[in-house]
């Protein structure tokens, strides 16, 4: 059984990985497949829309030839991520509260 991810958390993944340092679409999608089943063919839309909503802007670098097209989190993206990562907080404590009624797993609960 996969658990979907929303096209809000997939956003905060990327941006999370892209605040680290820049990556070009390929080696992105190896990244994040470290971490959940994702699919170039999902990743470039996703990239696209976030240029077009100003959360990353692109650039190229030549390599072997050719261009590499790096992407890198903006300003407006770093205030994107921080609601992400509050949205995630509150979403995981929530279910925290149901996954761990007794509090286990659960750095907030005392």
């Amino acid at each position: 059984m996969k658990i979907q991810i929303t096209a809000d958390l997939l956003d905060g993944i990327v941006l999370a990985i892209l605040e680290r340092q820049d990556y070009y679409g390929y080696a992105l999608t190896q990244r994040i497949q470290e971490v959940i089943t994702i699919s170039e063919s999902t990743m470039y839309p996703v990239l696209r829309r976030l240029k077009k909503d100003g959360f990353v802007t692109t650039y190229d670098q030549p390599y072997q030839g050719r261009n590499r097209r790096y992407y890198q989190i903006t300003e407006e993206g770093k205030k994107h991520l921080t609601r992400v990562r509050k949205l995630w907080n509150d979403y995981k404590q929530s279910l925290d509260q149901i996954f761990n009624p007794s509090g286990e797993g659960n750095e907030n609960n005392e």
